[in-house]
């Protein structure tokens, strides 16, 4: 019996569990007030209660059954005479639902709610704020609250993330409440160069992806390619080779979790094997659980621009060993970023020029979107202001709410503090040096969705100051929050080794307190666009079951069309078809300047919006450069440059149409590559299909085909009583046209290369001739999939998306560094 059905039969009246719920502050204060437990306990028996709730085949469920059960739990806790509970009408509460999009539902049912062990969804998006609340208001604890500022905190906590001001990173969402407890989102791993340290780098990668986290390395410490080792006679294969490793094994990790773990790999530009870095992702064929970054030094820029060679420095004796033409190296590293989007460049020196520990080491390398450089061994949780909430009016228009934004980022700052308190680490010395610096970075989402409500055009200098003015605010208020936390809980143990330790005023909770960090799916769940990245698109078309399309419009471009009067549907699938209202006719400039797309802005605006946020930020900033088909390998030097020279600390393009994979659909009126090759979809633990038989010359043929969507997923061939070989061929065959399909391959595609293909013994059957059992499947999948030669499975063009998402097949955009789907929550990035 489903959770929704039950119903509980009290004296004072019957509710309806799809309608109320107890609440767990007022159930816990019922037990306490009534017996010698602590409120963890009671807590830890609402929860039980609720799990025996959902187990219990019963329709309706009469509440003196409840309270037997919290007896019997009351004596698992010792207590020889437990006193009665009378569960009272006062605890339950009227369910209020959550404003939540379709889009948004999926996502959180996908990928956040929690399930039990068949897979069913056992938790509503209300009870896992709930959860999360609850869980990171409990270390108020450690620093000596009651249970009454708990409570509140809890409330508080609640609030802020259901209005939506506010959302931690993924992990704190999945796991918080939860056994496997880990919250942070990012990590960084040193790799010695020894085998132990390759090795034991390789461990803790996989523990750190099972726990739902992503890592960063630099490889820069390996000895370069062909160098002796003297402990084997042997030669070295570099870090590279090593590299190869690291993927494949995240490769088999990634398949066990909720989330997908990324990895980041970053080797110094002056490494000896720094051409075969620069290089070793340029087939996409290897090395895709990677995103890559060249380490660029200060001395490199200077060489560069001097037209000058430059030193290679073996890691091992810090002795050169050679060097390079320095605009070589460059022109290298820029073609291949033009080609398919890696390597992304990181400016170290800038990097380490803001690191708040030196005395603790440098930074080598950052968390796998390059928003958040790190130590070696060190976490970073992160979370996001929604700027879109934050918008009033005043005598000139609309305004930013700063007193709002305000209380937002002091108690966004507290829950990040919390987080740190609360987490679980996959390794010991990750939780001495997350607690050692206690790094918080606090990011916004909604920034495009506040500049439509201010009027104010992306690709505008208007737009830079708005930036500059709202990132310097939350700066600000951010440093103070953490001050004020020091006040209150002490200062981070490492400060005395920081380079805040003479500088007046400073003393800080936080090493670092700012980040703008990836929010793909989190700006799904809130209803808002992308970090600090413009909209891709304003209206676009979203598929689903049956393959049903469903017109999203941006709210905000949709109200104004309204007003405007110039809304209609007609006008909106064509802004669908086109993505962007540039060149569309009917619509008034003074909407089209303000209402732009990622592609609708020359690079060097969103560099520069890239580097506004930066100038106050503490860590750095995740934001794609996106660039159209036809741009040259001199405007991706140009993004390099001046990313360089407005005091970026890294910058990642994208290209569209650079990666080979990529579904070509620029103009809905040209051609369209069908069924680029993507990912390998992972196999969901249930699906569903049809089984058709078939007579072959053979003999009897079953044909099963498992659908996703509404979209053929897997084919499953056997052959009855034709001999091993026979069987062994058909087996195959299924198994090939499987990975097709979970690639992307378009089934229109399938058909062809199996239709007509001929065996030694054709027979006839009622549909006609079959030629053989490739020739079969055929007739299968285009009996089902096809007719008149065309795939039935609809397609949408839309020029603004790329790749073709590995999960439900539509186009994905580029943005934040990250690949990410709008139309399912799915990120390369986890």
């Amino acid at each position: 019996m489903s959770r929704e059905t039950k119903i509980l039969v009290t004296e004072e009246g019957v509710f309806d569990l799809a309608s109320y719920r107890w609440d767990d502050r007022l159930f816990s204060d019922l037990l306490t007030r009534e017996n010698p437990i602590d409120t963890d306990q009671a807590m830890l028996i609402s929860k039980s209660l609720r799990d025996e709730i959902r187990r219990m085949e019963l329709q309706t469920i009469p509440v003196p059954l409840l309270e037997k059960i919290i007896e019997n739990k009351l004596l698992e806790y010792g207590l020889a005479k437990p006193s009665p509970v009378k569960l009272e009408k006062s605890i339950f509460v009227k369910k209020q639902e959550l404003e939540l999009s379709d889009n948004a539902r999926t996502v959180l049912k996908r990928r956040y709610l929690r399930k039990d062990e068949g897979g069913r969804i056992i938790e509503t998006p209300e009870e896992m704020f709930r959860r999360v609340s609850r869980h990171i208001s409990l270390a108020e604890k450690n620093f000596g609250a009651d249970d009454r500022f708990l409570n509140e905190m809890d409330e508080r906590f609640y609030a802020l993330m259901t209005d939506f001001r506010f959302l931690p990173n993924s992990p704190t969402l999945m796991n918080a409440g939860r056994r496997l407890g880990q919250l942070a989102a990012c990590f960084v791993l040193p790799v010695d160069d020894s085998m132990d340290g390759i090795f034991d780098a390789l461990k803790n990668a996989a523990l750190i992806h099972k726990s739902g986290g992503g890592t960063g390395f630099s490889f820069s410490r390996l000895r370069p390619k062909n160098s002796k080792v003297g402990t084997t006679g042997g030669v070295a294969s570099g870090p590279v080779s090593f590299m190869k490793i690291f993927n494949t094994a995240t490769e088999q990790v990634k398949q066990g979790g909720t989330r997908r773990g990324a990895n980041m790999a970053i080797l110094r530009v002056d490494h000896p094997d720094i051409q075969e870095f620069i290089t070793c992702k340029k087939t996409n064929r290897e090395l895709n659980n990677f995103n890559i970054s060249v380490g660029v030094t200060d001395l490199f820029m200077q060489a560069v621009r001097a037209g000058k060679s430059y030193d290679l420095i073996d890691p091992r004796t810090r002795e050169k060993v050679g060097e390079l033409d320095a605009s070589e190296v460059y022109h290298s590293l820029v073609f291949h970023a033009w080609e398919n989007g890696d390597p992304g460049v990181v400016f170290l020196d800038k990097v380490n020029k803001d690191n708040p520990t030196p005395a603790l080491g440098e930074i080598e390398s950052t968390n796998p979107c390059g928003e958040q450089p790190l130590l070696p061994m060190e976490a970073c949780n992160l979370g996001s202001v929604n700027l879109a909430k934050f918008v009033t009016s005043s005598p000139n228009g609309p305004a930013v709410d700063w007193a709002g934004l305000k209380e937002t980022v002091w108690l966004s700052v507290r829950f990040l503090d919390n987080v740190i308190e609360r987490s679980l680490y996959p390794l010991p010395e990750i939780e001495a040096m997350a607690k050692g610096n206690r790094k918080i970075g606090l990011g916004v989402m909604g920034f495009a969705d506040l500049l439509y409500h201010l009027r104010i055009p992306y690709n505008s200098d208007r737009a830079i100051e708005t930036a500059e003015e709202v990132m310097s605010f939350i700066q600000k208020e951010a440093h103070e929050a953490s001050k004020s936390l020091a006040e209150e809980r002490g200062t981070f143990p490492n400060f005395d080794r920081s380079i805040f330790r003479k500088r007046e005023g400073s003393r800080f909770r936080n090493a670092t307190t700012t980040t703008i960090a990836p929010t793909g799916t989190l700006s799904i769940i809130a209803g808002c666009s992308s970090g600090i990245e413009p909209l891709f698109a304003l209206s676009f078309v979203r598929r689903v079951m049956d393959n049903d399309e469903l017109l999203e419009v941006n709210p905000i471009f949709e109200q104004v069309a309204r007003e405007r009067g110039f809304y209609s549907r007609e006008l909106m699938d064509a802004v669908a078809r086109d993505g962007s209202i540039r060149d569309l006719p009917g619509i008034p400039e003074d909407v089209r300047k303000v209402f732009v797309t990622a592609h609708d802005i020359v690079p060097e605006w969103h560099v520069r919006m890239q580097a506004a946020f930066q100038k106050y930020t503490d860590n750095a900033v995740s934001k794609t450069v996106n660039l159209p088909r036809d741009a040259s390998v001199e405007d991706v030097r140009k993004v390099y440059a001046l990313a360089y020279e407005l005091g970026c600390k890294g910058v990642t393009i994208y290209r569209d149409g650079s990666k080979e994979n990529q579904v070509l659909s620029y103009d809905h009126k040209t051609e369209e590559a069908a069924g680029g090759i993507s990912d390998v979809r992972d196999r969901p633990e249930t699906l569903e299909g049809f089984t058709t038989k078939l007579l072959t010359g053979m003999g009897n043929l079953y044909v099963t085909v498992t659908e996703m969507d509404g979209k053929p997923f897997e084919v499953f061939a056997t052959i009855g009583k034709s001999g091993k070989s026979t069987m062994a061929k058909t087996e195959a065959i299924g198994r090939l046209v499987s990975l097709a399909l979970r690639s992307g391959v378009n089934v229109a595609k399938i058909v062809e290369q199996l239709k007509g293909i001929c065996g030694e013994h054709p027979v006839f059957q009622k549909d006609g001739l079959i030629l053989s059992i490739p020739d079969a499947i055929s007739k299968v999948l285009e009996k089902r999939y096809l007719k008149d030669g065309k795939d039935r499975i609809k397609k949408h063009e839309n020029s603004l998306l790329g790749e073709t998402c590995p999960e439900c097949g539509q186009k994905i955009s580029f943005e934040e560094g990250c690949m990410t789907c709008h139309f399912c929550g799915y990120t390369k990035c986890g």
